[in-house]
């Protein structure tokens, strides 16, 4: 592509840090950066119209975490990291909510459940037995009381089928994530933040003072520092990493008439989640069903997900209530061997935030943060 020199001068030349990713991370980046240095020129590179992974696909939860879940991550993971993450989850929603305000992002405390069928018993009896232990292990990190309780009694007002049991988290809530971003979006250009949306970053090589970026339409850019916030897309640039794209599968129903549903909810471990929205029931995951076919940077659909899905509204959470599915998509996700995100110096000038797990809500705010923190800046 032919440029200008006034295009060159302003958008491609002396840049201090260069972001490849649009999304919570590479935004909460770029803020940290030019907040606490006004003279950085920061430029973030998104090869889509809109951040392209998972911060505007996904279900809108603020990410605290269900019983069933956390139980599952103490079993292959220590105590340590498993609470350690839960605490970064917390930290980086409320700098989130501190950063942009609640009114910006639609972040309202609704309280979340856990719903349990009768084929899940056993899952619901280990929760119950392990309430006390993880109530006083989320006490010791965020000072709220009894987080987690049996709320039995609220089945019927929400209308379910074949749920025998909820657990009410009074910890987890909801965003806005479109409300979100686009606040983020406006934060970050008012620092003077440049984006530039289309580019498609295919190469990246490191100098003793500088990175070289190839991207699409021929376009070579130099930056001093190079940051990669690119999620579940990473190891196409940094085949080294342990991230694992992660498709999520999404849909949304037409406004149902007198919907009960009120906050968000979890089941299967959190491998569904839905929430009312506009009186819509937006739905999500089914991953679980085929961890392989779904380890993919592919946006698409799968009949066996969306039958899944479908199926578990008819049964589980509006049993003889019609529905029509307005709206289907999905959104990619990063994860990885180990539940945790991988915030380190990859090579001279280049670093990496990546593999949030489908947590980004939570901690893409801190992890952008403590990316800012990495690129040490002279000016």
């Amino acid at each position: 592509m032919n440029f200008s020199f006034w295009e060159n001068e302003t958008f491609f030349n002396n840049i201090d840090v260069c972001i490849i990713g649009s999304g919570i991370v590479g935004l909460s980046a770029a803020y940290y950066l030019k907040n606490n240095n006004p003279k950085l020129k920061v430029v973030i590179l998104e090869r889509g119209m809109l951040p392209s992974g998972a911060s505007t696909k996904n279900a809108g939860f603020a990410c605290f975490g269900s019983p069933s879940e956390l139980l599952d991550d103490l079993k292959i993971n220590s105590e340590e990291k498993v609470f350690s993450l839960l605490s970064k989850r917390f930290q980086g929603l409320k700098l989130l909510r501190e950063n942009i305000g609640d009114s910006n992002i639609g972040f309202i405390q609704t309280g979340g459940f856990e719903i349990f069928g009768k084929e899940d018993d056993v899952l619901y009896e280990e929760c119950v037995e392990k309430l006390d232990y993880l109530n006083e292990q989320i006490f010791k990190i965020t000072g709220i009381k009894n987080c987690f309780r049996n709320a039995d009694e609220k089945i019927d007002s929400f209308g379910f089928g074949n749920v025998e049991h909820i657990i009410e988290s009074i910890a987890e809530g909801q965003v806005n994530t479109g409300e979100m971003m686009a606040a983020l979006l406006r934060k970050v250009q008012s620092l003077g933040v440049i984006i530039l949306n289309g580019i498609d970053v295919r190469d990246i090589k490191a100098t003793t003072s500088e990175v070289v970026l190839s991207c699409n339409n021929n376009l070579e850019l130099k930056s001093k520092k190079l940051l990669a916030a690119t999620n579940g897309f990473a190891k196409q640039l940094m085949p080294e990493l342990d991230v694992k794209p992660a498709r999520a599968q999404v849909l949304i129903t037409e406004p149902i008439i007198d919907l009960k549903l009120k906050g968000v909810f979890h089941y299967d471990k959190g491998y569904y989640y839905f929430r009312n929205v506009g009186n819509r029931i937006l739905f999500g995951g089914g991953r679980n069903l085929d961890f392989n076919k779904e380890e993919t940077t592919a946006f698409g659909l799968t009949e066996k997900v969306q039958q899944r899905l479908e199926e578990i509204l008819r049964t589980i959470i509006i049993p003889g209530t019609p529905f029509k599915i307005e709206q289907r998509w999905s959104g990619i996700m990063g994860v990885g061997a180990e539940k945790s995100t991988i915030l380190k110096q990859v090579s001279s000038n280049i670093y990496c935030a990546v593999r949030m797990g489908g947590m980004g809500v939570a901690l893409g705010t801190l992890s952008g943060k403590k990316a800012s923190e990495m690129i040490v800046m002279k000016t």
